[in-house]
This record gives structure tokens, C-alpha cells and sequence, in this order.
């Protein structure tokens, strides 16, 4: 290991306490020195504070020097800019699905397999606060089961790569990492500082977390019975998906959420994910999620991205155990993105109720799908969050903005320039 950063004591995690205003400063001692935006990654409050100035993304985003340094090159045009740098794209789940996981399973029961088949001596992922559904807890598991009782998503921000530090008091070389993309971005930057003979990074899809009392107020608004929520995801037939206790399924139209209840078009989400150029996890060995997945979604079909020859080692890994079909791709997402751009500029307000049931019977019968849908989804964060950047935070722009943004939204210049008054490009440097 690094004789170079300290050790200390072992101590038990606490949850993450609430972050409602980072972008400035809480007065919270365990928020003190953090940078303006922060998503909370758990590197500062373990041993490797000191090296958060180069591996955090609200710093510095490195990701394209990341990706030279794991790929021998940036991201080709096309689905590349949008998606991150891969090898291989599946379409699958696990047969037969996890009792109780979010979708079939399959990021949990990789975990697993890798302690079962002795690859590594501890996985890191995030568990629930006991006595939560989703108060986010991370946690260093040395068993398979320990893997899987961490199953379902706790869309909230965690400070996992706090846990390096009980990696580094035990004296772990070979390890996996079940993280987002700012948590694999600093973990990235700093990998070879880390002493370790070998690492798994299992990449999650995210956009849009929140905290955890944000998730609760968010799930409030949304629900009709919120405390007996135990999945939600934004699907594609442009509705959110909650499911209940009693196993049923309520479904709410994208344009029927009363965002004005939340706090605005903005509301529950952090300055940090609303600075955040990385939903695909570009800096993972594979990325699994089930954005880019065919309908119907309750049939469980994810998706994933192979990135490196450590996640073709790691779907391998996985193959005996799923299914596999054909992506799908259709409808046009450029259709939408003047509208979308207007919208940026101008939030237009809650339209009457039969009008939001024609736009979602609209979105649904001719909205873009599978991998087209992803598509749009990440060009619409992109756009948002770049906008959201130079509103908020524009002097950070040459610096956490990577430069594929630009490149991947240039088609859409023309119609950015007329809403916006200014060009879709980089600042001078």
C-alpha cells in the first residue's frame, strides 16, 4: 500500500447527512473545505482527503485524459459521444431474475460471482440505512450475501469511496467498485496510488440523485402512497414506474410531475449532478443500466457497455447466467430537441390535464425508443446541465466541462445560438 497517505483508526460509518445547499459551503465540520460543488464521494472524509484536488470532477474533470490512459484514445464520433468508449453492447438479463432487485439483478450478482470465484477480497457498493429503503450506506462486503443484500437502487448520494480506507486497514489488493460516475471518475484518477493488484469498476448509470431527505419530499409529491415505495425509475414510455409493497405498479406521465411542488424545473436535484457530464459512466470496465433496454420494461431487459478487456472479462463472467436478445432502436430524438432547447430558455408552465394526457399519449406513440431513447435522454442532461453550468457557474466551464459535450451537441448549434444568444462551443482558453 501507499505508505505515502496516513491510517487511522477504524471507526463505523454514519449515513450521509443532509447536503441541501452544496454548492455553497454547509457550515456541517464534515462539509468544511470541500469544493463549491461537491456530490459528496466519500474522498474527502476518509484517509485519501488529500488527494481530493485531483481526482474530483467538480475540480478537474480528467475524463478524457482518463480515457487515453485506459483506452489509448478519446471517443470517436457517434454513438461513442454520447454513450462513452466501448467494445461490446448487450441487451440482456438474468434468468431467472433476482427475487427483489431493481431489474433482473445482474450488478449485485456480479459482485457476487467475484467473491464467490475468489477474483477479489471485497466489494464495495451501497447498502440501505437499516430500518430505510433508501438511506444510502456504503459498505466494504467480504461475502457473496453481503453482495446481494445490498440488491435495489438507493438513487441518492453516498460516500462509498469512503470505505477505501477500511480497504486499505485491512490490507485488501483485489478489490471490485460498484459505483456512479463522479465516484469512478475520482477513484480513476487515483488508482495507481492505491496499492492494488487488481480492480473491478462496475459502472451505474446516474443522473439526477439526490439526498436522502430530497428522495423523501420527491417520492411525497409524486406517490399516492410514498412510504410504501420500494422501486421508481423515469421508464421509457415516458413515465415513472413506482412500484408498492403489495406488488402493484403505479405510473405517473412524465408531464403530469407538479415540478413547481419540487422546488422548480431544478428542484430536489444538487448543483453537483446538475453539473455532471457523465450519466453513461464513461471511466468503467462496463456499465450496466436499462436505459438503452427494449419496452415492455417490466419484462427486467437492461443493457450494458463493455468498456475494457477487465469488463469482457467481467460480462463473461455473467454470461452463464442471462439471456440475451437484440437491441432496439427507434423513432428520432433530434424531432424534439428545438422544443427541449426552447424549454431550457423558457420553463413553459403546467399545461391543463387533457392537454398533458395528448402530449403523453404523443410521447409514448411516436417518442424515440431503446437506444434512441438513451440517446436523448443524455443529450437532453448534457444540454441541461451545461446550461446550468453557465448560469451558475460559469467560471468552472473550461474546467469541468469535457470537451466531448461540445462535439456531441454541435448539431444542435444553430438552434442553441438563435434560443441562447451565444455559440455551443468551448470557452477560450
Amino acid at each position: 500500500m501507499n505508505s505515502a497517505l496516513p491510517s487511522k483508526a477504524p471507526r463505523r460509518l454514519q449515513p450521509p447527512r443532509p447536503l441541501s445547499e452544496i454548492a455553497l459551503l454547509s457550515r456541517e465540520e464534515r462539509l468544511a473545505g470541500r469544493p463549491k460543488l461537491c456530490s459528496d464521494c466519500g474522498i474527502c472524509t476518509g484517509d485519501l482527503r488529500p488527494l481530493m484536488a485531483q481526482s474530483c470532477v467538480f475540480v478537474n474533470n480528467r475524463a478524457e485524459e482518463i480515457e487515453r490512459r485506459l483506452h489509448g484514445r478519446n471517443r470517436h464520433d457517434g454513438d461513442e459521444l454520447l454513450f462513452g468508449i466501448y467494445r461490446e453492447l448487450h441487451v440482456f438479463r438474468m434468468k431467472p431474475p433476482v427475487p427483489g432487485a431493481q431489474w433482473s439483478g445482474a450488478v449485485t450478482s456480479l459482485g457476487a460471482l467475484l467473491l464467490e470465484r475468489g477474483l477479489v477480497e471485497g466489494v464495495i457498493t451501497t447498502g440501505a440505512v437499516p430500518g430505510t429503503r433508501y438511506a444510502p450506506l456504503p459498505i466494504l462486503a467480504r461475502t457473496p450475501d453481503e453482495v446481494r443484500a445490498t440488491r435495489g437502487n438507493k438513487p441518492c448520494l453516498a460516500p462509498t469511496l469512503d470505505v477505501l480506507t477500511q480497504v486499505r486497514q485491512a490490507g485488501l489488493r483485489r478489490i471490485a467498485y460498484i459505483g456512479t460516475g463522479c465516484q469512478v471518475h475520482a477513484l480513476r484518477a487515483i488508482q495507481d496510488q492505491l496499492g492494488l493488484e487488481r480492480l473491478y469498476v462496475i459502472g451505474i448509470p446516474c443522473t439526477d440523485n439526490t439526498t436522502y431527505p430530497d428522495l423523501q419530499r420527491f417520492l411525497q409529491v409524486v406517490s399516492r402512497s410514498p412510504d410504501t415505495v420500494v422501486h421508481h425509475e423515469f421508464m421509457q414510455d415516458f413515465r415513472i414506474w413506482l412500484k408498492h409493497e403489495d406488488g402493484s405498479v403505479e405510473k405517473v406521465n412524465f408531464v403530469d410531475l407538479d415540478v413547481d411542488k419540487l422546488g422548480g424545473q431544478l428542484g430536489v436535484f444538487p448543483p453537483a449532478c446538475l453539473s455532471c457530464f457523465d450519466y453513461q459512466n464513461g471511466l468503467s470496465d462496463l456499465t450496466i443500466g436499462y436505459m438503452g433496454a427494449p419496452l415492455p420494461p417490466d419484462e427486467r431487459w437492461q443493457w450494458t457497455l463493455v468498456r475494457t478487456e477487465r469488463g469482457v472479462e467481467l460480462f463473461n463472467l455473467l454470461r452463464p447466467y442471462i439471456e440475451e436478445r437484440e437491441p432496439i432502436s427507434g423513432g428520432d430524438r433530434t424531432r424534439g430537441m428545438p422544443a427541449y432547447i426552447q424549454m431550457l430558455r423558457k420553463p413553459p408552465r403546467r399545461a391543463p390535464w387533457p392537454i398533458r394526457q395528448l402530449v403523453a399519449f404523443i410521447q409514448r406513440r411516436s417518442g424515440p425508443k431503446g437506444l434512441e431513447f438513451a440517446r436523448s435522454v443524455i443529450e437532453m442532461k448534457l444540454l441541461r446541465n451545461l446550461q446550468f453550468v453557465r448560469e451558475r457557474h460559469g467560471r468552472l466551464e473550461r474546467r469541468i466541462v469535457p470537451g466531448y459535450v461540445y462535439r456531441a451537441l454541435a448539431r444542435y448549434a444553430d438552434v442553441y445560438r438563435r434560443e441562447f444568444g451565444c455559440e455551443l462551443q468551448p470557452p477560450a482558453r
